[in-house]
């Protein structure tokens, strides 16, 4: 293999690639800031020291080095991360996350477990990266039905598909392209499960480690960004008016409780002048009852979802300038947000009745939330104080509108729309579209994902606004630093250099020490070229260096396999950790912490496991 002559270059890429890596690591600045930083000293490098070829072309252009931009891998990931929310806010993966946590009420780490267990089964016979995309919002959910922090297991997530596709043949794209190329150069095959043992060996070890030691590493705390964790353990006092047309009219009373009503707990039925207080026994709901009810924003959100007419008189009054929806009898965008009563508000002292249950710009307060104990009585009949939390419902503009109200100070953060029951089936549709079209071969992942998510907006389960915020610019941004770097440490003979220097630092060594050190090697490097160019470069020196030692190149392949599969200490290194970035809240210095154990761990566990296994000393 020709190999370039070290240059200038080469060391100057060294440096801005190691420089680079310290600042993600110091994390001081922003990482889009440090990537953006990156590209741009690349730039500026080799357009005033171009590296050319031998005919004078210039390897590294302009071009070439802002590709990663448009790279299909990344355009995959943004619109993954766009399907991924649209399944979220249609609430989706709802019920089968629902199934989960009821068969593992008593087990729930028992569960999370055995998801993981079954993510790295699936991953060694399907692309990993479409089965991280329909495990992250399950574990999402999941984690958040037992009060845990998503950042406990997305990473782990991520590391059991990468371990899973290291033990077949199709398990990973990087396999094929090692198979595909050492066929190429050999005229030898690997089998489907020629390299299953060795992998199952690494696999097995590196599931111990993330199950019982990468969780006691990462971030336990819920996200500032994760809003489910602020919004769902407030109890508030909910009135429900039985209007005509409402779907609990007719309902009667089961052993003193509603079964409809079940995860609210009705605390009153108002009818006329007469209180009908707990257990309910034979009662029947019937037109112009008034139901008070306690309950959290999110048992609340669920039960509008399954019973979109439950909050029929809230849509006759208040929500007029909805587009409804008319399969669903909900009009589309209605959101749920929560507001404080401020100190001298005008509403401080009125009861709700008096204030009409109506704010400026016409959002309806639905409930009402207060730290000392309230009297079970009509939420007419409860007098406003400050410092008293609002659960109220309407249109993104009326809700906007409320933002330099005297009277109510607007929480931003708890703005959430209400899923639409017909939208869940949608996503569904879409997503498991958009798998089967990419698993199957039949289109690349990159147009099976940007496809899904144009459907997914243009069916009304997600609108622009929130498929844009689902476009993480650290994302956008690192890898596109990335692959400027990798790109700048192949066209500069970088890498090559690193082997071949490494050889001859060996020369002599044992092959058990040289295939290690080879381990090792291939191991660093994937974390910052893409695992697929890594091994695509690795696999001609794997078989130069296995002719000159002597053996079998099958040994040295697999290494080549095995190591550029281990992408766990960086987000850029393999497109999973990318896809849980985001929604994991994780830091670059996480990926450090965590994947660089793990590394070590994959690579004393193969130096002493391949000797034996393949018979070389």
């Amino acid at each position: 293999m020709e190999l370039l002559e070290p240059s200038l270059q080469m060391w100057l890429t060294f440096g801005l690639i190691f420089i680079g890596i310290f600042f993600y690591i110091l994390d001081k600045f922003p990482m889009e800031l440090t990537s953006l930083g990156i590209i741009s000293a690349l730039l500026l490098l080799f357009n005033f020291m171009p590296v050319l070829g031998a005919d004078g072309e210039v390897l590294l252009s302009t071009r070439s080095l802002l590709a990663g931009f448009a790279d299909p891998a990344l355009i995959a990931i943004l619109a993954l991360l766009v399907i991924g929310r649209g399944m979220v806010e249609t609430g989706a993966l709802d019920s089968p996350v629902k199934e989960l946590v009821r068969l593992g009420s008593n087990y729930p780490i028992t569960v999370l477990i055995m998801s993981l267990v079954t993510v790295m089964i699936i991953s060694a016979f399907l692309n990993n990266t479409p089965v991280v995309v329909i495990f992250i919002p399950i574990m999402i959910t999941l984690v958040d039905n037992i009060g845990k922090s998503p950042s406990l297991y997305l990473m782990p997530l991520s590391f059991v598909a990468i371990l899973g596709g290291m033990t077949t043949l199709i398990g990973s794209s990087t396999n094929l392209l090692v198979a595909g190329e050492y066929q190429s150069l050999s005229g030898k095959t690997l089998g489907f499960f020629d390299f299953a043992v060795p992998g199952l060996f690494l696999a097995f070890i590196g599931f111990i480690y993330v199950i019982l030691i990468a969780p006691r590493i990462l971030p336990s705390e819920k996200s500032s960004k994760n809003e489910e964790a602020k919004i769902t353990g407030k109890q508030f006092i909910v009135q429900i008016d039985l209007t005509e047309g409402n779907s609990l009219i007719g309902k009667k009373a089961v052993a003193g409780m509603f079964p409809i009503l079940s995860g609210l707990t009705v605390q009153l039925v108002k009818r006329g002048r007469n209180d009908f207080l707990p257990p309910f026994d034979d009662i029947t709901l019937e037109k112009g009852d008034c139901l008070v009810i306690a309950t959290t924003r999110k048992e609340l959100t669920k039960k509008i979802a399954e019973d979109h007419i439950l909050l029929s008189d809230v849509k006759n009054q208040s929500l007029i300038d909805f587009d409804e929806d008319p399969g669903t009898g909900l009009s589309r965008g209605q959101k749920l947000v929560e507001l404080i009563v401020k100190p001298k508000s005008r509403l401080d002292g009125r009861t709700l009745d008096q204030a009409g249950f109506l704010l400026p710009g016409g959002c309806k307060i639905l409930g009402i939330q207060r730290r000392s104990r309230m009297n079970r009585a009509s939420i007419n009949d409860i007098r406003l104080e400050a410092n008293d939390t609002l659960l109220a419902i309407g249109s993104q503009s009326q809700i906007r509108s409320l933002r330099l109200n005297n009277d109510v100070m607007l929480m931003e953060w708890s703005v959430k729309e209400i899923p639409i029951k017909a939208d869940t089936w949608k996503a569904l549709s879409i997503f498991f579209g958009v798998v089967i079209l990419a698993s199957s071969g039949t289109v690349p992942i990159a147009i099976a994902a940007t496809l899904g998510a144009f459907v997914m907006i243009i069916s009304g389960c997600l609108n622009v606004s929130k498929a844009v915020s689902a476009v993480d610019h650290k994302i956008f941004m690192l890898i596109g630093a990335a692959l400027a770097m990798g790109t700048s440490l192949q066209a500069t003979g970088g890498a090559s250099y690193l082997a071949m220097e490494l050889l001859n630092i060996l020369d002599g060594a044992s092959v058990p020490i040289i295939l290690s050190a080879f381990f090792l090697l291939i191991a660093f490097l994937t974390n910052i070229l893409s695992n697929n160019a890594t091994a695509v470069l690795f696999t001609p020196i794997a078989i130069n260096v296995a002719g000159e030692l002597g053996v079998d190149p099958f040994i040295f392949i697999t290494a080549v396999i095995f190591a550029a599969n281990c992408s766990f200490a960086t987000p850029m290194g393999y497109q999973t950790n990318l896809l849980v970035l985001a929604p994991g809240d994780y830091k670059f210095s996480d990926f450090m912490k965590v994947g660089v154990p793990l590394i070590i761990i994959l690579w004393v566990s193969y130096s002493l496991f391949a000797p034996w296994y393949y018979g070389i000393n």
